[in-house]
């Protein structure tokens, strides 16, 4: 250490006699003309770089480079210098820079763990051969505010009166912090009435580092029920946010709404909850329920159920606060109601040809709709003066109000002691098939007069059918028995046999063939005697007209006349 200092102090003695004789530079009570002073900015804690000669080469024939500081009271301190044909520098300062400074490759001074004290000049000096250059630089050292924070937050605020909302603090800065208040992201201005913010700045001493704090105080109204308070810092090195903050606002009751909880129209049996909704915050929990005249108290809830509502129950209904009865609401109930009757209902058994009267009535809270159906399908209202077999079925009425419906019905069932309807015959190949209709309810069974094979058999709409196979031998008389338990009927129809009916079939067949044979022979003779006269006719005329073409008299023997005549007669009378 010792001996770089007798070698600097050498150097400088030096360039101090050679610059006496250029008169450019005067030492002792030296003055120099540094270069321009420089600045860089660091991040509090982090490693600031100081470059020299803003990182431009070092000039020719360097020895050495030194850096220093200006102290607090003014004076220059050393940092530590580092000869041209070194790599490593040598500390020469005593403060705690001993243990944070060191120098680039590229001659720029390194202050590790940078705090506020550091906020001074630091200069390069760079001693050549020939020269003698110093290069101060200012650093200025920055730090932003640690997360912001809402403190001393209120629980709740009271509609119209001023409350301290809470204090936003932006802790351990450098520059201090401006901090603003926000509602829903727009800044509150302060007005002196409804808004107040009151701002103060601490520094701490041991780091020097800034924090700044703000109170709002704010009178609250309804609308800030929903509001979002936050506070923002504006800082050079960036802007930032606090979590946003909701409060209560506590204001009384000023209005109340009756409700009427229900899914759709009330329906007598139904249960009816009303609810009384206040719009104070907190919300009242004591009301009193007006239930035609009957008040009901309820404590600790804002609902009262009507259970198995009733006609009889629909009219005026209320809710008031439990201590203020002027502040109520008021809603009307309508309780929609259907009574249906019907005669008859169930099942209903009847005789064909009776009479049946049908009566519906009814008793709605409104205008009702009915319908009738018969089986399914629409239908007029019944009316039976003579009942038939087509009358029967299942008959519904359905009335509806509104959405309310009800619906009741009855099964007509015609009876009737069977009628046979009908009684045929029809043949097949090698057998014939006999079939008997019939009317009747309950179903009739079938009984016939021979043995026979059953075909089919099938009921519907009180009409019954039954077919069998027969092979009659000889010829017979069947009879078809129809039965229920109300009574019978019975038909008889003549079957022929079989083998006699072929026989007169095949004979019928071969007089029929003679006939056609005679007939296709007369029509033959006819036809060939027509021709043949056409054909003798034609040679006459033949002849004539040969006589015409050669001027001929044509002259005609009465033999000629005779022959001809005969030989046409001939032809025509076979």
């Amino acid at each position: 250490m010792r001996n770089s200092s007798l070698f600097l102090t050498a150097v400088l003695k030096a360039h101090r006699e050679a610059a006496v004789e250029r008169g450019d530079l005067f030492f002792g009570t030296h003055q120099l003309h540094p270069q321009a002073l420089g600045a860089v900015n660091g991040l509090y804690g982090e490693t600031v770089v100081v470059p020299c000669n803003e990182g431009a080469p070092p000039p020719e024939g360097l020895m050495f480079i030194k850096w220093k500081y200006e102290r607090d009271d003014g004076t220059s301190g050393d940092l530590l210098v580092k000869q041209a044909h070194t790599q490593e520098a040598t500390v020469q300062a005593e403060s705690d820079y001993a243990e944070r400074v060191a120098i680039a490759a590229n001659s720029s001074l390194l202050i590790s763990g940078a705090s506020l004290a550091d906020r001074r000049v630091f200069t390069c000096m760079m001693v050549s051969t020939s020269n003698l250059l110093e290069y101060p630089v200012t650093v200025e050292i920055y730090k932003r505010p640690s997360a912001l924070e809402i403190i001393d937050k209120a629980k709740m605020l009271d509609r119209g009166k001023a409350a301290v909302i809470g204090t936003c603090v932006g802790k351990d800065a450098h520059p201090a912090a401006e901090l603003t208040w926000t509602r829903n992201g727009k800044p509150l201005i302060a007005d002196g009435k409804a808004v107040v913010i009151s701002s103060s700045v601490k520094m701490e001493p041991a780091t020097r580092l800034s924090t700044t704090f703000s109170t709002l105080q704010y009178t609250a109204t309804k609308q800030d029920a929903d509001a979002a308070f936050a506070c923002s810092a504006a800082h050079p090195l960036g802007a930032q946010v606090s979590a946003p903050e909701m409060f209560p606002i506590h204001y009384p009751t000023e209005n109340l709404s009756l409700q009427v909880l229900s899914m759709g129209p009330i329906e007598e049996g139904d249960n009816v909850t009303l609810k009384c909704q206040a719009d104070g915050n907190p919300p009242p929990v004591s009301f009193n329920f007006h239930l035609k005249g009957v008040q009901v108290p309820v404590v600790g809830s804002n609902t009262y159920t009507l259970a198995g509502i009733t006609r009889d129950a629909a009219g005026q209904y209320k809710c008031s606060l439990a201590d203020n009865a002027s502040i109520e609401d008021a809603q009307a109930i309508e309780v929609n109601y259907l009574d249906l009757s019907l005669s008859p209902t169930g099942k209903v058994l009847k005789k064909i040809g009776d009479k049946l009267n049908v009566t519906m009535e009814k008793n709605t809270s409104g205008h009702a709709k009915i319908s009738w159906t018969k089986d399914g399908k629409a239908a007029k209202a019944p009316a039976f003066e003579r009942l038939t077999y087509a009358d029967a079925g299942v008959y519904v009425c359905e009335v509806a109000t509104g959405e309310l419906k009800r619906s009741l019905n009855f099964q007509l069932v015609v009876e009737g002691v069977p009628e046979i309807t009908s009684l045929t015959k029809q043949r097949a190949d090698s057998h014939k098939v006999l079939t008997c209709e019939a009317l009747g309810v309950p179903e009739p069974s079938f009984q016939w007069s021979v043995n026979g094979t059953e075909v089919e058999s099938s009921y519907a709409n009180a009409k019954a059918t039954h077919r069998i196979r027969v092979e009659p031998a000889a010829n017979l008389t069947v009879t078809c028995s129809v039965s229920n338990k109300l009574g019978e009927d019975a038909r008889t129809i003549t079957v022929s046999s079989l083998i006699k009916e072929k026989t007169q079939e095949k004979g019928v067949g071969d007089e029929g063939d003679d006939q056609s044979k005679l007939i296709v022979g007369v029509v033959v003779v006819l036809l060939v005697a027509a021709a043949l006269v056409g054909i003798i006719y034609w040679i006459y005329m033949k002849k004539r007209q040969g006589t015409w073409n050669t001027n001929e008299k044509e002259v005609g023997t009465s033999e000629e006349s005779k022959k001809l005549e005969e030989t046409t007669n001939n032809h025509s009378n076979p």
